[in-house]
């Protein structure tokens, strides 16, 4: 499987105050498509950034709706992988995506 299939399980990094926190814990935390598994999802991490990852937690985002100038718009649901990383290892988010 090349590279470029390897990156279609990625879609981005998520960089929030909240992920910044995390990564002191050693983990990442990406957004992934909806139709990802755990096990797909640990091959990929550790062929592309080569690290050794030792837990992963899915969570999914529900759609929801909002009001924006007094119509109702809907917020498209995606899937949120936290990868906990080997102690002393860590992934470059700035680079490589």
């Amino acid at each position: 499987m090349s590279k470029i299939h390897l990156y279609d399980k990625i879609l981005s990094p998520i960089v929030t105050e909240k992920s910044t926190n995390l990564s002191e814990q050693n983990k990442v935390v990406f957004k992934v498509p909806t139709t990802s598994n755990k096990t797909n999802l640990k091959k990929n991490i550790e062929k592309i950034f080569k690290v050794n990852v030792t837990k992963i937690n899915i969570v999914n985002k529900q759609n929801r709706t909002k009001l924006t100038r007094g119509k109702k718009v809907k917020v498209q649901g995606y899937k949120k992988a936290i990868i906990t990383l080997k102690k002393g290892q860590s992934i470059d988010l700035t680079t490589g995506i």
